[in-house]
């Protein structure tokens, strides 16, 4: 073994050593193929080091560059949705739908009111005159037709105008952007409105063609003095509609847009003129008219007229109510915005003669009440500044006779007895017969008992006054001296001492057979007090409330022949302690009286007893079918008329009986029209019966005995069938008058918004008669006579005036009367000299 292996172990140590050299030569190898392999890696992973570095700079700059891009769109499209936040959109004209006027109309389809929030009237391109649009578009933007909503040439002039000055002096604006401007409803100046304008005139001009534009424009741009828009300017400054304007006004209105307060030709005529000069300058430059054409217009007067405010200078009252009641009922925004057409029962010309009539019958009777004394008293010293104040307002409006005015004493002489009145630079007088009225105010004593005598017990030196001018003395009389020249300073005229009342009145008329009211007269006023007292207000009717009671008696068995007894009666209160003894207005009491006569003469307490008889809940009920729907008292006061009640609700029952017991509702608006055509509301005439027509007729007819013979004798001189009955309450306060014909119910009422007495002797038919018969004459002028009809049902008995039974040859007063059928009296008046039971021919007290 031993052998074998030396012999053989040098090998194994060789193939070791070699074994060992080649693991050492394979590591070496080894070793230098990982570091080539490593720096290769190391080389790769590098490489790729810098490749993902790069990359995720890459990947982050594009993340950035995204965020930022994100960032910059919402940034932009922020600013462009704040921007054009708000803007109109007006992608077709059924977008345009401005705030237009609402109008109100009269029974014949005349203008009596209007209600806005922009003075605008809608008018049709179509309907413009095509020299009214050249000069908008020669003075307002001359490119109209070559730009697309935004003229770059203008914006750039204006924007170094605007450098050079610091501030915003001067626009670019187009029509276009004009049209923007007024839709953006917003006064501020800057570059952020600008931008507004233009993109939402960029978005019009691609919506609308041109003519569109000039139709929203000529309809949305401010012109001054509330209107909006060329008709309504049209109307405001010349009193036509825009298609009758001629050159030279087109002109004046075209230059109003850049200032329409500047150029006001209401305010500065002269600066007007001069705009108008610019507007034809530029039309002749354009091309639009000829050097003739601008030489004649130039030469053209312009008749500037005053502008009218419909809602105070024609019937303030009526269309105020009319307001109340579509604003009510539509809402503010339908009544200012809306464009309605309202259409009313108002009659012009009737409300016309009742404002004339109540002018006057409450000018007499302010008159009869006394003079308050002067207006104020001025120092000698302050004379002088004083008429030169008033000359100035007379360079405006010069005096005429029928004028009122403002004057100075200057000199009071009792001898010749006049006054001297200055008024600004020209003198009047003053006689006494027209100042003989001005007695000091005192309502215990009759005024035709205290007349002035002289001058000085009214006016002294200094005293400022209104006077009424009558007439130039020269029309007197006065010869005028040859060469004196003839103006105002030299001219003198007679005058008549005025002051202004403080007593109030209303009236109301209406058509018995349809419900319309024609007229409303709701206090002397307007302009100083809006209170309708012909409907807001209840004061106590007096005894225009006790028809009331006697048509309920008439359906309750009374008949007009029926006999009460007026005789003193005590109602005593044992509960409060109250002690009530009713009077008549005579202090005065007449024993045995006819149910017709007791309420032609207003007996009081006859109507009390009657009243007592049908028990207090059944006539206030029966007031409530008529129509009275103020609170009623529950007690026998009501007989006198002391629950206030409207002048429309007596108006309405009155009309009952006016119209064979129908009772009509009252109908102030007949109908309401929107903008778009649309009928709103239609109010036709429709009642319902709520007495008989017999006891309607009756009443007409006890009715009109008060006129032929009781308290309305007065009304007689109307010369045609008419009824109706006074009203006076307690202390004078308050004077009625109720009357109807065929045709019209009108009432009036006279008296204190802050009660205090009328003065001696002023009730219903002294103060309020005249004011219904003046008003009644002037509307039925032309009007035929007609009577009142007669149902069936009604006869007719010869009755005894002074037992209520059928009368006898020896009957001393007789009157033929009227019945129901069946109720008239069988039994005749005893003969003279033959005693019977007085309980046998009328009521005993009750």
């Amino acid at each position: 073994m031993s052998s074998l292996f030396d012999r053989f172990k040098p090998n194994f140590f060789y193939a070791d050593i070699l074994r060992t050299i080649r693991f050492f030569d394979t590591r070496n190898n080894m070793s230098y193929h990982r570091s080539r392999s490593q720096k290769k890696i190391k080389r790769i992973k590098l490489r790729r080091a810098q490749k993902g570095a790069w990359g995720t700079f890459l990947y982050s700059l594009y993340g950035i560059v995204i965020m930022l891009s994100l960032f910059f769109g919402v940034v932009v499209g922020g600013g462009y949705l704040y921007i054009v936040r708000g803007l109109p959109k007006i992608s077709s004209l059924q977008d345009y739908n401005p705030p237009i006027i609402s109008t109100v109309y009269s029974h014949d389809n005349r203008k009596i009111g209007e209600f806005f929030k922009e003075k605008r009237i809608i008018v049709p391109v179509e309907n413009i005159p095509k020299m009214l649009i050249h000069a908008f578009i020669a003075a307002e933007d001359a490119r109209f037709y070559q730009h697309e909503g935004i003229d770059f040439f203008s914006i750039l002039r204006a924007l170094f105008k605007n450098i050079e000055a610091g501030a915003i002096v001067q626009g670019g604006s187009t029509i276009t952007q004009q049209v923007t401007k007024s839709l953006l409803l917003s006064p501020e100046r800057s570059y952020l409105r600008k931008v507004r304008e233009a993109i939402l005139a960029y978005r019009i001009e691609k919506s609308l063609i041109k003519e569109e534009i000039l139709y929203v424009y000529l309809n949305q741009i401010y012109l001054g003095h509330g209107a909006y828009g060329v008709e309504s300017a049209a109307e405001n400054y010349f009193s036509k509609t825009c298609s009758e304007l001629n050159l030279a006004e087109c002109a004046l209105l075209a230059g109003l847009p850049q200032a329409p307060s500047r150029y006001s030709p209401f305010r500065n005529f002269k600066r007007a003129k001069e705009r108008q000069v610019y507007v034809l300058n530029r039309m002749l430059a354009e091309g639009y008219i000829t050097n003739i054409q601008a030489t004649e217009a130039l030469n053209t007067p312009l008749d500037i007229q005053p502008r009218h405010n419909w809602y105070i200078e024609q019937i303030p009252h009526y269309t105020e109510h009319v307001r109340r009641y579509v604003e009510e009922k539509y809402g503010r925004k339908a009544l200012y915005e809306g464009g309605l057409k309202i259409y009313t029962a108002v009659s012009i010309e009737m409300q016309k003669a009742g404002r004339d009539a109540m002018q006057k019958g409450l000018t007499d009777l302010d008159k009869r009440q006394g003079y308050r004394g002067p207006l104020k008293h001025l120092p000698p010293e302050e004379f002088e500044d004083y008429s030169r104040k008033v000359g100035e307002l007379l360079a405006e409006k010069p005096l005429e006779p029928g004028k009122v005015t403002e004057g100075l004493v200057i000199a009071v002489d009792d001898e010749q007895k006049n006054v001297t009145v200055r008024i600004g630079g020209v003198r009047g007088m003053l006689p006494l017969e027209h100042m003989r009225w001005a007695r000091k105010p005192d309502p215990d004593v009759l005024h035709i008992n205290a007349l002035v005598r002289l001058p000085s017990e009214v006016l002294s030196l200094g005293d400022v006054i209104l006077v009424r001018i009558l007439s130039r003395l020269g029309d007197e009389g006065r010869q005028e001296t040859e060469g004196e020249p003839d103006d105002e300073e030299n001219e003198e005229w007679i005058l008549a001492l005025e002051q202004i009342p403080e007593v109030e009145g209303a009236l109301l008329c209406m058509e018995a057979e349809t419900g319309l009211v024609r007229a409303i007269i709701g206090g002397r006023d307007f302009r100083t007090s809006q209170f309708n007292r012909a409907i807001q207000s209840q004061r106590q009717p007096g005894s225009a409330f006790k028809p009331i009671i006697y048509s309920a008696g008439l359906d309750k068995g009374y008949t007009p022949a029926t006999m009460i007894l007026d005789a003193p009666i005590v109602f005593e209160d044992t509960e409060h302690g109250f002690v009530w003894k009713p009077k008549n207005y005579e202090d005065k009491f007449y024993g045995p009286t006819l149910f017709r006569g007791a309420l032609a003469h207003s007996r009081n307490v006859v109507t009390i007893k009657i009243l007592k008889d049908l028990g207090i809940d059944y006539v206030i009920d029966y007031a409530r079918r008529l129509g009275i729907e103020s609170p009623i008292n529950r007690d026998l006061s009501i007989a006198l008329g002391s629950s206030g009640t409207s002048l429309l609700e007596l108006v309405g029952a009155y009309s009952v009986f006016a119209h064979q017991g129908y009772r009509m509702s009252p109908i102030f608006v007949t109908k309401v029209v929107d903008r778009n055509g649309e009928i709103l509301e239609e109010n036709n005439p429709e009642g319902e019966s709520v007495i008989s027509k017999e006891t309607a007729y009756i009443m007409t007819n006890l009715l009109q005995g008060v006129v032929k013979e009781g308290t309305g004798r007065k009304v007689r001189s109307l010369n045609r069938p008419v009824a109706g009955k006074t009203g006076t309450t307690n202390n004078l306060h308050d004077a009625w008058f109720l009357g109807y014909t065929p045709r019209y119910v009108t009432g009036v009422w006279v008296g204190f918004d802050h009660e205090k007495p009328l003065g001696k002797r002023e009730t219903g038919a002294r103060a309020a008669i005249p004011v219904w018969l003046s008003f009644m004459k002037e509307i039925l002028t032309d009007k035929p006579i007609r009577v009142f009809p007669m149902p069936n049902g009604i006869v007719f008995a010869k009755i005894d005036t002074e037992t209520g039974l059928l009368a006898i040859p020896e009957s001393k007063k007789t009157i033929f009367e009227c019945f129901k059928e069946g109720s008239a009296p069988t039994e005749y008046t005893e003969r003279p000299g033959l005693l019977t039971e007085q309980g046998q021919f009328f009521k005993s007290d009750m």
